[in-house]
């Protein structure tokens, strides 16, 4: 990495002038010189004295400039070199960032005006709403196990391009019927099951684009800029979406959305991989070495133990499918630690925070909450940014939902808006740190043909558990109060995560000693 330095300011050495005293003939006359030549010298030491300070203070404004130029200069060179070697060098990415990036701005257009455009409607209301998002919700969930399957058989960024187009197609239908006041549940819920469909489609998708355009080493980069990207567009995105529903109406909200998936479609439509799937991971590249015990070959050639020899990327239990690969402990505790935290947590800030904010903080009080959990997360992006190879990634994403554990537990017990907001600033810089780290392993992890149907497993018990934890959090913190969740939540999520480390393939999962002691295990299940 290049280093600016900074130049160092000299020191002033400052000589003193002497006093120059001359030496008179006796009398009173050389007495008086005397006098008078102390007197000047005196003055000459007090005005080299005020020379010399302002010579300092000179020489301490041009060390601070200097310092000040030293500083910008290695931010600048630091931004000079990602674009250069890291994920922002590469065109594919660049597109795909700005692509997305647009899409979260629309999302929360779409997130605003539809609810607005329902309660604002003649035969409108909070029934007609809750119905529309159902309709919306339940394909979207039910299709995401599709959407993995047709990434894997055809391409990701193929299922992403037609899902983004047939969006932009669906908003357009919702922008037409806004203004023309057709709002119903029969015009609204075919519409809003079709985007949730799409929508489900996508997401799985998204997830096996970047391996396809990233290096190994680059990949956790390059999750992390994306979801700063989505988390940008989550603190921006609603004051766009508010001020457009509040002048122009949610026609033109509608309008700016389907503009972004436009964006997205087009920018999707321009990437080139260059990257192929079966070449993601280094370790797939060669068989393993034959060793002196190796069983004769049978009638065909093949070694009788080549199952058991062959590479990493033939392995039987890998080419067998999902059925397989879900066998495996590394998928299996992923997916149990996953849905429990979810189904724990998600009542936590669904139902119990809004619930608390109510109670003691007012509404501004909960956008500040919310505000809090937007930047804690991009900062939490940021900072999985940083290229820094890990010895154990596992076990620091861990620790990450673990210090997050401690936050969610201490929202409502330290004194008021400020310490909730600062609790929820740290588990969300966790959070968003933790969940980068662990999507960054499993796409490493999975074979790169059945990579689209992992993720979906993963998101499936993730947003799976959100009907049925929001509908008990709802009942429980009714009848007992919000505080009292949190702690519970907290305690159920820790103890999960540290439950999964306690178990091998979790806790070495990535990790770069795991791999130089069993090269041939390296990045592969169990």
């Amino acid at each position: 990495m290049t280093r600016v330095e900074n130049d160092t300011a000299g020191t002033h050495d400052v000589v003193g002038a002497g006093t120059a005293t001359t030496s008179w003939s006796e009398g009173a006359a050389g007495t008086a010189g005397k006098a008078c030549d102390g007197a000047a010298g005196t003055a000459g030491e007090r005005s080299v004295s005020n020379l010399d300070m302002a010579g300092m203070a000179s020489a301490a404004c041009t060390a601070r400039r200097r310092r000040g130029e030293g500083r910008l200069g290695r931010v600048v060179a630091a931004a000079r070199l990602s674009l250069q070697t890291g994920p922002m060098a590469d065109q594919n990415f660049r597109l795909l960032t700005v692509g997305q990036t647009t899409s979260t701005l629309g999302d929360f257009c779409y997130a605003v005006a539809l609810p607005w455009m329902v309660l604002s409607a003649r035969g409108g209301g909070v029934a007609v709403l809750g119905l529309v998002l159902a309709c919306y919700g339940i394909p979207r969930t039910a299709l995401i196990p599709v959407g993995g399957i047709l990434a894997d058989k055809i391409s990701g960024r193929v299922v992403m391009l037609v899902a983004d187009i047939a969006r932009c197609g669906l908003v357009g239908a919702l922008l037409y019927l806004d203004a023309t006041h057709a709002v119903s549940l029969a015009t609204l819920g075919p519409v809003a099951a079709l985007v949730g469909a799409c929508g489900g489609l996508f997401i799985p998708a998204s997830y096996t684009l970047l391996p396809q355009l990233l290096s190994p080493d680059d990949l956790q980069s390059g999750n992390a800029i994306s979801s700063a990207g989505n988390q940008l567009g989550g603190l921006v995105g609603p004051a766009i979406a508010g001020a457009l529903v509040t002048t122009a109406g949610s026609a033109a909200a509608f309008g700016v959305d389907a503009a972004t998936f436009a964006v997205s479609a087009i920018t999707l439509a321009l990437i080139r991989p260059h990257r192929q799937a079966h070449a993601a991971r280094p370790a797939e590249a060669a068989p393993k070495p034959a060793d002196a015990t190796a069983k004769p070959a049978d009638a065909a050639g093949k070694p009788a133990d080549a199952e058991r020899r062959a590479p990493a990327g033939s392995d039987p239990a890998r080419s067998r499918g999902l059925p397989s690969l879900l066998r495996e402990p590394v998928l299996q505790n992923m997916m149990v630690v996953v849905l429990i935290a979810n189904l724990f947590t998600t009542g936590v800030f669904e139902v119990a925070m809004p619930d608390l904010a109510h109670e003691r903080f007012g509404a501004a009080g909960y956008g500040a909450m919310l505000a809090c959990f937007g930047g804690g997360a991009l900062a939490g992006a940021l900072l999985a940014a940083r290229r820094r190879p890990m010895r154990a990634p596992s076990v620091v994403g861990c620790r990450a939902f673990i210090v997050a554990s401690v936050g969610i537990a201490l929202i409502p017990f330290l004194g008021g808006l400020p310490g909730a907001c600062a609790a929820i600033l740290v588990l969300a810089v966790c959070t968003a740190y933790g969940d980068i780290i662990l999507v960054t392993l499993l796409q490493q992890w999975a074979p790169p043909e059945l990579l689209g149907r992992v993720m979906s497993m993963i998101l499936l018990a993730s947003m799976g558990s959100f009907p049925l934890s929001v509908a008990i959090s709802g009942i429980l913190v009714g009848k007992f109060g919000p505080e009292w969740f949190f702690p519970i939540g907290a305690i159920v999520l820790a103890l999960a995560v540290i439950i999964a480390l306690c178990r091998p393939e979790i806790r070495t999962l990535g990790a770069k000693s795991a791999e130089k002691a069993h090269p041939e295990a390296r990045l592969t299940p169990g």
